[in-house]
């Protein structure tokens, strides 16, 4: 077998198709075809499951390509070693971010990153956080932006900083009148969460439990729930007096949220927050790279203001 094969029946994977696969490793697809069936012969078991209109992993076939991309990833892995001599930060990074942080942390970093280190070409994408892990797993990604907790074997994870969780009412609100609030006072309230997937949400009720739809509802009969998109569309709907909303600090800290018709309230006594990490492959050889990332990281304002975790 090759590295070749190896990545052909990767990318085949991950496609679904063998004309898409065959078009992203740039042969034809009868070559991509006729080298997955010789892999196929050669290790005597089907590794893909075909009809006319899709192609599917079979379970073996799923176990074989997981090691696969690992073989990959160290491959790779040999050619970086072999060019340690070179700048590390002359090649491009891509890094990721969950969708409640990368918003509000990459305009905060990226001019510092790019002036420290100018030859580094930088690729940027948002995603859910199981996304994120997955691209992460398959070297799609170098870095990425998420919160803690985050545990994947082989993955290097570090704390960048910690921030609290802060209500966003509109301003007539009659919460707003005061100083700090409870999650017993919003639990009263029509509370717009983001939807299912992202770990935002997961995190608000795990911190605040006062404020599940069950527990309240039965304590009140009258809470409701909402979901939104993005934080953007829950202000957008807090400003037009569908709900509240809960934020991370810099998320309020973004001047969008500045307005006369929103503010912000912190909560009474413990307070819920959630970390920010960097996560990378251990086998990740640009240890530079990752430096300067995170130097730039702490270096903005945003992090001063949030203060840097322990």
């Amino acid at each position: 077998m090759t590295l070749t094969e190896l990545r052909y029946i990767v990318t085949l994977a991950h496609c679904q198709h063998f004309g898409q696969a065959a078009e992203r490793c740039h042969v034809s697809q009868p070559t991509l075809s006729i080298a997955v069936k010789k892999l196929e012969g050669e290790l005597g078991v089907e590794l893909f499951e075909r009809t006319k209109s899709s192609v599917r992993a079979t379970p073996t076939g799923e176990r074989v390509i997981a090691q696969a991309n690992r073989v990959l990833d160290a491959a790779g892995a040999i050619k970086d070693i072999a060019s340690e001599g070179r700048d590390q930060l002359n090649q491009p990074l891509s890094v990721g971010a969950i969708f409640t942080i990368g918003p509000y942390l990459f305009p905060h970093f990226i001019p510092k990153l790019q002036a420290a280190a100018p030859q580094m070409p930088l690729v940027i994408e948002e995603g859910f956080t199981a996304t994120l892990r997955k691209r992460l797993r398959n070297g799609e990604v170098d870095v990425i932006v998420v919160a803690l907790p985050f545990h994947e074997p082989d993955v290097v994870v570090q704390p960048l900083y910690s921030e609290p969780f802060v209500a966003l009412l509109p301003a007539a609100h009659p919460l707003a009148k005061q100083r700090a609030i409870t999650p017993a006072q919003l639990a009263r309230e029509n509370l717009l969460l983001l939807g299912q997937g992202h770990c935002f949400r997961d995190q608000i009720l795990e911190t605040l439990p006062e404020l599940a739809p069950d527990a309240s509802a039965l304590e009140t009969g009258i809470h409701t729930m909402t979901e939104g998109s993005s934080l953007e569309t829950l202000r957008h709907m807090v400003a037009s007096g569908l709900g509240v909303t809960i934020l991370p600090q810099s998320a309020a800290l973004n001047e969008s949220y500045r307005s006369g018709e929103l503010v912000t309230r912190p909560f009474k006594g413990t307070i819920p927050e959630r970390t920010t990490a960097l996560a990378w492959r251990a086998s990740f050889p640009r240890h530079r790279a990752v430096d300067a990332l995170r130097e730039a990281i702490l270096a903005t304002e945003l992090a001063r203001q949030l203060g840097a975790a322990g």
